[in-house]
């Protein structure tokens, strides 16, 4: 098989949680650790950071991995999902990996993986591994996957483990109650490793997670925002970005002083400001265009996502705001429409649905956006992405703003379009 048809026996073979939902989902690190012992377990070759949490996970990545590779180490980094290109999720020192490794890959694993019936997601993981053994990195930066605790990923043993923040989401598989939430997140933290917490966490949260280090002997550290901090720049406009910047110093900060890894002022410096160009970022109230009108996206698809998003639009200066909104299965989207509809106010709203298996029906939403927003005459909806984004082209001014949000597959497909 070439890489073409390498891919399409990926996607058709193992389909991904991202694609058709719970149904492809496989719990439990059994078969992660049965793959990788056949493999030769790669993951014991290289040095690593695990990065859980519900927001803000590859933004914390990219940033830790920009500023390491400013100082000179060779940095792996394993996100998930993709947006435009699979090979998004797996790069070193911000290049993607080579598609003949991925086609070597699966030539030598396919039958291991078919008859063990490998998940897309565990077939993921140990490609990142596999490359990272290969290509002899120092540190490789584990974005978790879904929850933590049954996450194929937990198969490593990292030197610092990060729980972002915690939100609601993914209630299917991960719990309603964000105590339940919090549970499978902390499944990440590792007896005698260190973990670092970031910041605005409610205390009853905090607790549970020191309750969980205490247990297993784990230094934990809790990430508060200060005024130094925030001296250091980025090129996210983004206010919300400073909350995964000061967790990434942080995580600088425990390197240096649990692992004696020194990190100099300029790496940090230069890392921070230049992670889009170490790294090719995407997605995180990514400017497509910067006037007439001014377009941005961003991947928010949770409540927490949503809240950020709108209170930075309170900051963005606009004569109308005209948002692009799809949103997958699993989601709870009418709390997120009840959102919506409190936090953002005299807009336009131009309802759509991604091209997945997965998109919650375009039928089905504008019930439910009729419901919540009482059949206001600012609301349209469209069976695709990209009619909605030419009608929004199409009917906004040059003081005003399009923001693309509510999944990852809404903004890849506006992103592919930009291509």
């Amino acid at each position: 098989m070439n890489y073409s048809e390498t891919i399409k026996w990926i996607f058709k073979r193992i389909p991904s949680y991202q694609k058709i939902g719970l149904r492809s989902y496989k719990p439990g690190l059994i078969r992660i650790k049965n793959f990788c012992s056949y493999l030769g377990d790669p993951q014991k070759y290289f040095k690593s950071i695990h990065i859980g949490g519900t927001n803000g996970k590859g933004s914390t990545v990219h940033m830790l991995s920009s500023i390491l590779q400013e100082e000179g180490y060779k940095i792996g980094v394993f996100t998930s999902p993709h947006l435009i290109d699979f090979r998004e999720r797996i790069t070193c020192n911000g290049i993607l990996i080579e598609k003949n490794f991925i086609v070597e890959f699966i030539k030598k694993n396919r039958e291991f993986i078919e008859k063990e019936e490998i998940s897309f997601f565990e077939m993921n993981t140990a490609l990142a591994f596999q490359y990272f053994k290969e290509k002899k990195v120092y540190f490789a930066i584990i974005e978790v996957g879904l929850g933590g605790r049954l996450d194929s990923t937990n198969l490593i043993i990292p030197e610092i483990s990060v729980i972002t923040n915690i939100s609601i989401d993914h209630v299917e598989i991960l719990g309603s109650k964000i105590e339940e939430i919090a549970l499978e997140k902390a499944g990440i933290i590792k007896n005698n490793v260190s973990v670092v917490i970031g910041c605005n966490i409610p205390k009853y949260i905090k607790f549970l997670f020191l309750k969980e280090a205490l247990n297993k002997n784990s230094p934990i550290y809790f990430t508060t925002v200060n005024r130094k901090d925030l001296e250091y720049k980025t090129p996210f406009e983004a206010y919300y970005q400073n909350f995964n910047k000061v967790l990434v110093l942080k995580i600088i900060n425990i390197l240096y002083k649990r692992k004696n890894i020194f990190i100099s002022y300029n790496s940090i410096k230069n890392g921070l400001r230049n992670v889009i160009n170490n790294t090719n970022f995407k997605g995180r109230w990514q400017i497509l265009k910067k006037h007439n009108p001014k377009i941005i996206c961003d991947i928010a698809h949770n409540e927490e996502g949503i809240s950020m998003i709108s209170y930075q639009l309170k900051r963005e200066s606009y004569d109308t705001l005209h948002l692009i909104l799809g949103f997958v299965k699993e989601k709870r989207v009418e709390t997120l429409l009840n959102h919506l509809y409190f936090a953002i106010t005299n807009s336009f709203y131009y309802f759509c649905q991604p091209n997945v298996d997965r998109k919650f029906k375009i039928y089905d939403l504008k019930i439910l956006a009729d419901r919540v927003f009482k059949n206001q005459k600012n609301i349209n909806y469209f069976t695709s992405v990209k009619y909605a984004y030419l009608y929004a082209i199409e009917k906004s001014n040059k003081n005003d703003l399009i923001l693309i949000s509510g999944s990852t597959f809404v903004v890849s497909e506006i992103l592919s379009y930009h291509l």
